[in-house]
Order: C-alpha cells, then sequence, then structure tokens
C-alpha cells in the first residue's frame, strides 16, 4: 500500500458524500498517482465500514469487468468485487427516483444465491454450482461518482465498482439444471429492446466470475458466506437510463424483472 490511512478515510468520505448527495468528481488517481490495488481496495472497505457504522447491512458481492475482452482491455487478469449495501435493493417492478443518482446506467445479469459458503483458493464453476442454492434474473443500476463515467480501474474499485441500486425478480432456479452459458437475455426500455445476450458472455460462464471472486477474497482471508447474494457481471454493454423509463429484463426460462425510473 502508497497511501497512509488519513488520505484512505478522506477519500472513502469524500466518495461516499458523492454517492449519497448524487454529484460527481474527477478520478481521485489524478491526485493519488501513487495508489496501488490494495489503496483502492482499502477506500472501498473504509466506505463498507462507514456504512455499517451508520446501521446499514452488507448484504451481497458483485463482480465487475467479467468479460476477458474487458479484462485485457483494461490489464488485469481477474474480475474487480464490490459490495451490496441493503438499501441498493429495489424491489420488483419498483421505482428508482432519479435525483438519488448522477448518470445511472442499467445492466442484465444473473444473480446468485448461496447455500454453502465458498472460499478460494481453488474454487472452480463445479465448486460454486455446488454451493448455489438457486439464481434469478437480475437488473443491475450502476452509477459511477467519476464524471462521465471517466475513471481507471483503481479508482473504480475504489468507488465500489460503480455500485448504486439492483433489483432481482423472476422465476427462481436451481442452477444444477440450467445451461448457464446459453441463457438467454433481452433487455428492454419503454418496450424497445436495447441488449440482447447470453450467459456466455460472462468468462464463457457465469459461475467463472464467482469462482474467481471467491479466489480473490480467499487471498485476503475472506470467504463468501452462506446465504449471499452475488451479481455475477453484466451479460451486456450497460445502457443509460434517464426520468421515465421503464426497464424490463426478460430471461430465459426464468421469466422477468422490471424497474422504473422517475
Amino acid at each position: 500500500m502508497n497511501l497512509d490511512k488519513n488520505s484512505i478515510d478522506q477519500l472513502a468520505d469524500m466518495l461516499e458524500k458523492c454517492e449519497l448527495e448524487a454529484h460527481d468528481t474527477h478520478k481521485i488517481t489524478d491526485d493519488y498517482p501513487q495508489m496501488d490495488w490494495d489503496d483502492a481496495y482499502a477506500i472501498q472497505e473504509a466506505i463498507k465500514q462507514r456504512k455499517i457504522a451508520r446501521g446499514c447491512r452488507i448484504i451481497g458481492l458483485k463482480a465487475g469487468l467479467t468479460s476477458h475482452a474487458k479484462m485485457q482491455q483494461m490489464g488485469v487478469s481477474m474480475p474487480v468485487f464490490g459490495f451490496l449495501a441493503d438499501y441498493f435493493s429495489v424491489p420488483e417492478g419498483g421505482t428508482v427516483r432519479m435525483s438519488e443518482l448522477i448518470h445511472p446506467k442499467v445492466e442484465p445479469e444473473i444473480a446468485f444465491v448461496t447455500k454453502s459458503v465458498l472460499k478460494g483458493p481453488g474454487c472452480h464453476i463445479g465448486s460454486v454450482l455446488a454451493a448455489t442454492d438457486f439464481i434469478m434474473p437480475a437488473i443491475e443500476i450502476i452509477d459511477s461518482r467519476y464524471r462521465d463515467f471517466k475513471f481507471d480501474l483503481k479508482s473504480v474499485i475504489a468507488d465500489n465498482c460503480s455500485s448504486s441500486r439492483f433489483v432481482v425478480g423472476g422465476r427462481m432456479r436451481p442452477a444444477d439444471n440450467l445451461d448457464l452459458r446459453t441463457l438467454g437475455v433481452v433487455m428492454e426500455i419503454n418496450g424497445e429492446v436495447v441488449a440482447m445476450g447470453a450467459g456466455a458472455a460472462v468468462l464463457g460462464h457465469p459461475a467463472a466470475a464467482i469462482a474467481m471472486l471467491a479466489n480473490l477474497l480467499g487471498e485476503r482471508g475472506e470467504e463468501i458466506p452462506a446465504g449471499t447474494l452475488i451479481l455475477s457481471g453484466a451479460i451486456t454493454e450497460a445502457v443509460m437510463v434517464k426520468a421515465g423509463d421503464s426497464v424490463n429484463l426478460r430471461m430465459q426460462d426464468m421469466g422477468s424483472v422490471s424497474v422504473r425510473f422517475n
């Protein structure tokens, strides 16, 4: 680590205020070019601890950069990860207030819920499927705190990987009787198809992202507890939304999930 505790706490305070007050900032590596990966995750952890201290519960995890092309573009060999706080959760069919966000985008994802602990090293797709209670469709609403969504990898890790809101719904299905690679998704905004894809877009198999997440956490002496909700990563590009939009995600054999913006 290259940053001292005071700098980490100051950056965590600044980024969380940007989230809570819905205003943007320039990427933090402009001011702290010496930041390393450990610093970035330390800032994210400090943000998480601030939320816990205020009474928030951490209810899940999310993986980001879950396509090989994106990892190669960003010069990394593993996805990044962030956390999900309780107030990020939006009821199925519910409404997201645009006034609480800066410049939100939506992504279709497969959500996993675990029934047993996952811990690396050595976690693999089979480990993930064995530990999965069920999967379900999810829409993640990302909202970078950086101006115009312009950031580098260390800055976005510190910013909790642009986490802001998510909604899950549709049908809960056991993962072991589905081919998650060919599982098709269609995302619509106001009835118009804006994105289509299949589970293989996430590292060839969505469970691979969960395995990499477990292994990365294992390097830090952490594990994924039973009962954890995990967003496995975007199947398509993120799509910008505006006030008045209605987003619907249909997932093959798993029904649909929707959310509105006002």
